[in-house]
């Protein structure tokens, strides 16, 4: 085997072939390296004794589909000018692994298609090899993102297990990345956050948050030049809830029977957009009969589609007006329900209307809490949790299909 195939090959540079053997359905290359090339690995001093060798075997990348090892006796030196005997160092693979480097960039691309399991079953090593590259790959590249460019931020927490287990996400609106990840939820998570962000000097313009107390109170602490932002979604969430409660109020109050049996299943009828309405399904039919029965109830759908169109009025002037109106009709509608929630909007008002400054929203971040269930489940959890974020931490770069 000529010293250009070793190099163009497995990337080996300036290593002889001297044998091949077959073994167990695995192809072993005997390489060494000439004494003239021995160098100290410390001080890089050229003159050097041998003091023996060690025999290391190295896995790298595989020929079709059978497996090659490289075996190399790593000679021992010992150097004049540090006075101690050391290994020389080993061009083509990292110190304590028994693989190659080229072996490591082929396994970190099979794992953009495979999951850590098929790409080590295919490669034939241990799953932990596989996690072990694509961890350290990870820890190089994305373990402390970048804060100094940051301008526009959303800030959710996500459940990640059973427990009530959640962590805080803070993502870069601008490039899709999530650059912090907090243990647990509320402003305790976030504190880490803070503390990077105050360092990094950068300027944020504009968050978006749900209208979570907690969040809330932190913004306007520890950013309080920056433009917040209420997310639409998780205003008309709440509003969603509140009507969930509404309605099975009204359905355990009911007197009539049939009034009953009307209103009983009709929670999904009321959450949903009125054109995802299927009418082959008698779906709006059943809805108007609920809504035809019961005022209050119709009072809070209508008034929640409705307020819907706050995100649609073209200048914040307009928006204004839109607020005022509707929260001055759900204070005279006389449900309890709305009255609530009127209040809700108007301590919340001044974040409503600034999405007329920074239209911006957490619906991105929704999107990348989507992706994180998605390969939770495809990886069957994780127990190693820094893993988990680093994974996190990369989702951005995930151009294939999500793979754990």
């Amino acid at each position: 085997m000529s010293t250009s195939l070793l190099y163009h090959g497995w990337g080996l540079h300036g290593y002889r072939h001297e044998s091949s053997r077959y073994e167990g359905g695995t192809v072993i290359f005997r390489i060494s390296k000439h004494d003239d090339d021995l160098r100290c690995p410390s001080c890089d001093h050229p003159h050097v004794q041998r003091q023996g060798a060690v025999v290391r075997s190295f896995k790298t990348l595989p020929i079709g589909s059978k497996p090659v090892v490289l075996e190399l006796p790593v000679p021992r030196v010992w150097c004049p000018a540090c006075g101690v005997t050391r290994q020389v160092r080993i061009g083509f693979a990292d110190e304590h692994r028994r693989y190659t480097r080229a072996f490591e960039r082929y396994a970190l691309e099979l794992s953009r298609f495979g999951t850590i399991q098929s790409v080590a079953r295919h490669l034939g090593v241990g799953w932990d090899t596989i996690k072990d590259i694509q961890k350290r790959y990870l820890q190089k590249h994305f373990a402390k993102p970048q804060l100094g460019r940051l301008e526009r931020i959303a800030i959710d927490e996500i459940s990640i297990g059973r427990h009530h287990k959640y962590v805080t996400l803070v993502l870069d609106l601008d490039s899709g990345a999530v650059v912090f990840v907090g243990e647990g939820k509320g402003c305790e998570s976030l504190k880490p956050f803070w503390q990077r962000l105050s360092r990094s000097r950068a300027k944020i313009l504009a968050v978006a948050t749900d209208m979570s107390p907690a969040y809330v109170l932190a913004v306007a602490q520890h950013l309080p030049d920056a433009v917040h932002v209420l997310d639409p979604f998780h205003v008309i969430k709440l509003f969603n809830d509140k009507l969930a409660d509404l309605r099975r109020q009204v359905q355990r109050t009911a007197q009539d029977v049939e009034q009953k049996k009307t209103i009983k299943g009709t929670l999904w009828l009321l959450l949903k957009n009125p054109q995802n309405l299927d009418d082959t399904r008698n779906e709006r039919k059943r809805l108007d009969e609920a809504l035809r029965i019961n005022q209050p109830l119709a009072a809070a759908y209508y008034m929640k589609e409705d307020l819907r169109q706050f995100w649609s009025q073209g200048s914040r002037k307009n928006a204004e007006r839109f607020l005022d109106d509707w929260i001055k009709r759900a204070e005279v509608s006389g449900v309890t329900m709305l009255q609530k929630f009127a209040k809700t909007l108007q301590l919340h008002r001044a974040g409503l209307l600034n999405w007329y400054k920074q239209p911006i929203s957490t619906g991105k971040l929704e999107g990348t809490n989507n992706k994180i269930r998605t390969f939770q489940r495809q990886a069957y959890g994780f127990r190693d949790h820094d893993f988990f974020k680093l994974k996190i931490y990369a989702l951005h770069t995930t151009t294939y299909a999500l793979v754990g």
